[in-house]
This record gives structure tokens, C-alpha cells and sequence, in this order.
């Protein structure tokens, strides 16, 4: 049965029972019909993810995988800010009339740096370090910008990630601020882990250990029926994800480049509303 499954399961069980809730605080977040959108929290999760055991994308409901990879290349291969880059609609709650979510994401990737070795943007500089320098302690980027912070239409969710290589193997840090456990953390650990797997082949390297640190990980006050039903699913197998090997460069990678064999997952049938 999937691990990734199982974490999540136990992760539920303990917000809901161990949490505190957020209903005596005025909240920022709200519901499309305007009533405020109050959270169960547990503070500072920390999950881990073996990436050489399984592929760690739920079963217990389907996570959109093709979507997830086009989210994450709109950030980190066009390293862009134009919800018109992207496939998707998730982003269209939080840009402007002309399309964009301001000075977030791709955008804080994209910027530019000199260093000893050159100028690089943030992901640049992580693909030279791992070709070049892989022993450094210094592989990271941060999104978390906050001299722009006014100038982004959502601050971001996950925002720093940290890469360490041991050995031929490549593992990796995601620290996110905020977690939206029913939409949004299988979605992030899904695109996450999809990333390291793509820095580690075009770096000769194998990928290894994706970590997951959460600082404020929550569920919505009406997800938790929703978050209960779930998890009284029982887990199946993982599926395998397949990566076109013949992939060397990081900017070829599509999502065409990736593929899940024997994905099963459980139906849902509720609409699962966003808070925003």
C-alpha cells in the first residue's frame, strides 16, 4: 500500500484530533461566499519521503498528476507570473485583469544574481552548483522575497527548498509557511518530488529523500467531513512514474516527460470548495 497515504492518514488523524482551532481569531482567508474560513492546525509537521521506495502521490483520491507538473514547470522551467503560461485555473482567484499574481513564484525565480562564477536567476544557480560544486551546503532557493511581498497577490505557500547531495544522491528540503492539507499537500508533495527527480538526472544523480516541512499545516472547517471520509479509505498500491530517460537538459523536461503506471485511487464524488 502507498506510504504517502499512510503519512497523510496519520497526519489527518492528528490535526483533527490534537489541533487547535482558529474560530475566536478574525482570519484573512474566506470562503467564495464570503464567510471567513476558519482552520484545525497542528504546528511544525515534518514528513519524510523516500523516493528510491515508491512514488509518493495519494490513492486515497486522486491527485491530478499532469496538472501538478504543469504547475510546477509554470514555475521553475518558464519561471513565470502569467496564469496564461499555465494549463490550469488555479491560479485565477489570485491574478489581476491582466493575468498576472504579481511578483511571486516564477517571477522571484527568475531574478538575477552575480556571483564569482557569473550571473545566474535561482534556478540556474542551483544546476550549476550541482554540476560543479556539489558538495556545497549552499543549494537553495527562497521565494520568500520580502522587499516584494506587497507586490505579490498571494505570498507564497512553499517557499524555500533546499538541496544537499550525499554520495550519487540527490535529497532535497521543502519548507512551506502554510498547508492546506485537503487541496494542497499531496499537490505539493506530488510537484516537489517530481522536481528533484528532474534535478537529479540532468545532474548524473539519483534521487533520493524528498523532506516536507510544514510550519502551519491545517484543515479547513468545511473540509473536515471531507478529510474524514477520505481517510477511512484503505491505501492501494503505489503506482511507478516513469521519467523519459532521454531527458538531459532541465528546460526539455514537458509533461510529456512524465507518466504514472498502474495509478489507482479511490473515487470522490464532493466538490471540494477553496478557500481564497
Amino acid at each position: 500500500m502507498s506510504k504517502a497515504d499512510l503519512i497523510f492518514i496519520e497526519n489527518c488523524k492528528d490535526i483533527l484530533e490534537n489541533g487547535v482551532w482558529d474560530t475566536h481569531l478574525t482570519v484573512r482567508p474566506h470562503w467564495e461566499d464570503g464567510t471567513p474560513a476558519h482552520t484545525v492546525k497542528k504546528f511544525g509537521i515534518v514528513n519524510r519521503y523516500n523516493l528510491q521506495e515508491e512514488f509518493p502521490i495519494l490513492t486515497l483520491r486522486r491527485t491530478a498528476f499532469r496538472s501538478c507538473i504543469d504547475e510546477i514547470l509554470w514555475i521553475w522551467q518558464k519561471k513565470s507570473n502569467d496564469i496564461h503560461d499555465l494549463h490550469s485555473h488555479i491560479w485565477d482567484s489570485w491574478a489581476d485583469e491582466r493575468g498576472s499574481i504579481g511578483k511571486a513564484y516564477g517571477y522571484q525565480l527568475a531574478q538575477k544574481a552575480k556571483y564569482a562564477e557569473g550571473e545566474f536567476d535561482q534556478v540556474d544557480r542551483v544546476l550549476y552548483d550541482l554540476k560543479y560544486n556539489p558538495a556545497s551546503r549552499r543549494i537553495l532557493t527562497n521565494l520568500y522575497n520580502f522587499s516584494d511581498l506587497h507586490e505579490m497577490n498571494l505570498y507564497p505557500c512553499a517557499y524555500s527548498m533546499t538541496f544537499n547531495v550525499s554520495g550519487d544522491t540527490l535529497n532535497g528540503i521543502l519548507n512551506q509557511r502554510s498547508n492546506d492539507f485537503l487541496t494542497a499537500n499531496n499537490w505539493n508533495v506530488v510537484q516537489y518530488a517530481v522536481l528533484l527527480i528532474m534535478f537529479a538526472q540532468v545532474s548524473g544523480l539519483k534521487a533520493g529523500e524528498l523532506v516536507h516541512v510544514i510550519a502551519d499545516a491545517h484543515i479547513y472547517d468545511r473540509h473536515v467531513d471531507t478529510v474524514k471520509e477520505i481517510i477511512a479509505r484503505e491505501p492501494l498500491p503505489a503506482p511507478k512514474l516513469i521519467v523519459d530517460p532521454d531527458v538531459k537538459n532541465f528546460y526539455d523536461f514537458t509533461v510529456d516527460s512524465f507518466r504514472l503506471e498502474n495509478y489507482t485511487f479511490h473515487p470522490l464524488d464532493t466538490k471540494i470548495p477553496v478557500a481564497i
